[in-house]
């Protein structure tokens, strides 16, 4: 039986055409088979969030935006890996480099844009790249284990974006620049000068007004030369100068194409029955590389297509609300100084703010806001609107008052934006989508704003504004006051779990899913971790530690890699080996054929391409405990040589750092957890950015907590300074199980610290008996741990974890 159904076809998985197909499922869930063919082995992703990824601030399964389970639950046919080589326009048809073909009745081009790779001598070379998708950023992750001197070429977002990304990688990074000044396109130079201030305080260098010559290097790039005669060293350079429409494939189907792909209002092409969305396509003259504008030609688009009635796309103004390695920058309109225009600035070097409007002929014209970004939004519908703002500059420099936006003093700004304003920048939900999900959809919570329109489900940073709205449009339909739970599959927070789980001593993730009414009776992959981690903090002696409730790394007792295979890390404490084990570590690498062993950033060796159905010989070869490098436990303790060798030297630091770490290494947590010693203030083994960092001083040791080296530097804060060893040992112990009892899954102790305070911290630890009896708690907790390794070799677990991973889809690994 044939189906009635029309075929859609969509080349290009990305965030534009995946959109306007979300769309048409809501509208029209029936109307069409659906076939998807993406260049990428992924399933659809947040590009946007790409920088974060290369920062370590989150994996790729976090910027996924629709998994493999969506293609299925949708009955999407999903071609991963497949580059679409010829479309057919005659026989409607399109094909893959892999052979595969697709008829088609309506057809979307998404293959959104190319990086632009300057044309310059040497850019051919190994070690030379762009900054655009997954593939690049694991090229980054490679090259920084080998090699340690980056050059990103370009000082706009994307070029800031990846510096900051292969700066936590550990690499020292050059910034090349053609202009005078940064991100000329968002910013000001006032502005534009404080955000370098800050990048340089980070560790950033910059090299401004630099044309580059050639790419320095005889097979790999060794560096760039420049127009003046000058050159900068670089084993990486990754070029970040802007992007191109993608319309190669367009152009060979006999599509117009100018720029772009060449789009009327409703997205058509000039070919009958092919539409274009995204950075690929061209609308009156101009391809858009924001997200915002590409969600609304894909909003057109699947309403076009799904015969429902609809205005045409006019196309978008536009504004730029970013984070730059953690500073917030915005700007709308024309901010340049310009003949006609006048400019109001304010700006506070010790606060780290900046903001300047800009006015002509009685109107607000353009604004550029920096550090603080809270009158974004107000600023841009301002812009829009047109709307006369003489006499009141200096009030509009200060704070926009409703008076300006023509309010009551009661009344609220969100109601004067335009429904057109973005509210959610990263997924490009505007006012009135929110409006209308409020309205008409039902959806009385930001929860269930969430998930009708993905506002908020990225960065979180517009959840404010999404609240303002719900209380703005809902009226009597408000659901309850925002509550969100610990997933999407309950309402309820890390510590209601808790409660419930104590007061009605529930002892399985299944009878903790049932019993407080999970909305999923099976759970997800947020959640059953997290329960799993609540129930053996509670009940280190009853609960049997559910396998399957682990992250996938876990499970295998190794870190899995991209092209399949594992990283094995043994155990070495304080990072202080023997002739023996090295030895021992060293044959087993050439018995197996290990391709590479690297020292870690954490004191340790990393045995990288590990076959899979080597890893339980391996383990039983080394005999050595597992250094945990894959769990959510303690991962390293860091040390430098203290007084056994160091003249600096105050104390034994290396020690102290094995005492650490053979009292923790088996502890599991909420988030990982890194320790360091440091034998003296001069602090060489980075004590300061550690979650718990030891430092000795004449007669003592001083003890730091809450530090993070990664997307989000963070400082310790100075807990306590004792005398003696052993008292060390007694208020880390503490501090480690207050943090497990207390601490959310997946919360790291730096923004755990930030959470609750350091006060809060200070007082739960400042009686000796208090202590006491989280050591207790903690140690009864180690007692009962043994090493994984040992499962590893003695059980068959890992042969059944294989056979698991054989069948798993390639995001669930």
């Amino acid at each position: 039986m044939t189906s009635s159904k029309k075929k859609l076809v969509l080349i290009g998985n990305g965030m534009a055409g995946v959109r306007a197909i979300e769309h048409l499922l809501k509208l029209s869930p029936e109307s069409y088979d659906i076939t998807i063919f993406g260049a990428e082995p992924h399933p659809n992703y947040n590009r946007i969030m790409l920088s974060s990824v290369l920062a370590g601030g989150a994996d790729m399964q976090e910027i996924i935006i629709n998994d493999w389970s969506w293609y299925k639950e949708n009955n999407i046919t999903l071609h991963t890996g497949h580059k679409i080589t010829n479309i057919d326009t005659k026989r409607k048809k399109v094909t893959s480099h892999l052979g595969v073909e697709a008829a088609y009745d309506a057809l979307i081009i998404a293959t959104g844009s190319n990086p632009f790779m300057l044309p310059l001598p040497g850019a051919d070379k190994e070690g030379v790249i762009a900054f655009r998708d997954i593939h690049d950023c694991e090229v980054m992750m490679d090259t920084a284990k080998k090699y340690k001197k980056a050059v990103v070429i370009g000082g706009g977002l994307l070029g800031l974006e990846a510096a900051r990304g292969l700066l936590h990688l550990g690499m020292e990074v050059n910034v090349v620049h053609i202009h005078s000044y940064l991100m000329e396109r968002q910013l000001d130079e006032a502005a534009s000068k404080m955000l370098q201030r800050e990048l340089e305080a980070q560790g950033m260098q910059f090299l401004l007004k630099k044309s580059t010559a050639a790419i320095k290097g005889k097979r790999r790039a060794s560096g760039l030369a420049f127009t003046d005669g000058t050159e900068v060293d670089g084993d990486l350079v990754v070029m970040a100068v802007g992007i191109r429409p993608n319309i190669e494939l367009a152009r060979a189907a006999g599509i117009d194409v100018n720029r772009g792909i060449v789009i009327d209002d409703y997205m058509r092409t000039s070919m009958p029955d092919i539409y274009a969305v995204g950075e690929c396509a061209e609308h009156r003259g101009i391809a858009y590389g924001l997200v915002a504008p590409l969600y609304e030609q894909g909003a057109v688009l699947a309403k076009l297509l799904a015969g429902v009635e609809t205005a045409g796309y006019a196309g978008s103004v536009t504004s730029t609300k970013l984070k730059v390695s953690g500073v917030d920058v915005f700007s709308a309109g024309r901010f340049g100084e310009s003949p006609g225009t006048r400019s109001l600035k304010l700006q506070d070097d010790l606060a780290g703010t900046y903001k300047k409007i800009v006015i002509q002929d009685g109107k607000l014209v353009g604004a550029v806001l920096f550090g603080d970004t809270s009158d974004g939004a107000e600023l841009f519908a301002s812009i829009k609107k047109g709307e006369s703002v003489a006499g009141r500059e200096k009030e509009i420099l200060l704070g926009i008052s409703s008076e300006l936006l023509g309010q009551s003093s009661g009344g609220s700004r969100l109601e004067a934006m335009a429904d057109d304003e973005i509210i959610c920048g990263c997924n490009g939900v505007s006012k009135g989508a929110i409006a209308d999900a409020i309205t008409n959809k039902g959806c009385n919570t930001v929860g269930s704003i969430k998930s009708c329109t993905k506002a908020s489900a990225s960065c979180g940073g517009c959840k404010p504004l999404v609240e303002g709205l719900l209380n703005l449009y809902s009226g009597d339909s408000l659901g309850e006051p925002v509550k969100e739970g610990i997933c999407g599959c309950t309402t309820l927070n890390r510590d209601e779990i808790v409660e419930g789980i104590t007061k009605m001593r529930l002892m399985s993730t299944n009878e903790v899913m049932n019993v407080l009414g999970w909305h999923h009776p099976e759970g997800c992959t947020k959640c059953r971790p997290a329960l799993n981690y609540y129930l053996g903090m509670l009940y280190p002696e009853e609960y049997v530690d559910e396998k399957e409730s682990r992250i996938t790394n876990e499970r295998y007792h190794a870190n899995i890699q991209k092209d399949g295979t594992f990283s094995v890390v043994p155990r070495i404490y304080g990072g202080v080996t023997s002739p023996a084990d090295l030895k021992k570590i060293a044959e087993v690498a050439e018995k197996f054929e290990v391709p590479m062993v690297k020292f870690t950033g954490g004191q340790r060796l990393d045995l990288l391409g590990v076959k899979k159905e080597d890893l339980p010989k391996i383990w039983a070869e080394l005999d050595m405990p597992s250094g945990h490098a894959y769990g959510k436990t303690l991962r390293t303790v860091k040390t430098c040589v203290g007084n056994t060798f160091c003249r600096f030297g105050t104390q034994d630091s290396i020690g102290m750092g094995i005492r650490l770490e053979k009292a923790f290494e088996r502890l599991n947590a909420p988030a990982k957890v890194k320790l360091a010693v440091s034998g003296c203030p001069r602090n060489c083994a980075e004590s300061t950015i550690k979650d718990l960092g030891i430092i000795a001083i004449d007669g003592g040791w001083e003890l730091h907590v809450g530090g993070n080296g990664g997307i989000k530097v963070r400082a310790t804060e100075l807990l306590t300074i004792v005398k003696t060893e052993d008292e060390v040992m007694e208020w880390s112990s503490a501090f480690l199980q207050l943090y497990r009892e207390h601490a959310q899954w997946n919360e790291r102790t730096a923004q755990w610290i930030e959470r609750v305070g350091l006060d809060y911290v200070k007082k739960a630890l400042e009686k000796q008996e208090d202590r006491l009896a989280l050591t207790e708690r903690i140690e009864k907790t180690l007692s009962l741990t043994t090493d994984p390794w040992k499962q590893i070799i003695e059980t068959d677990e890992l042969r059944k974890n294989f056979e698991q991973l054989s069948s798993a889809q390639p995001a669930q690994i």
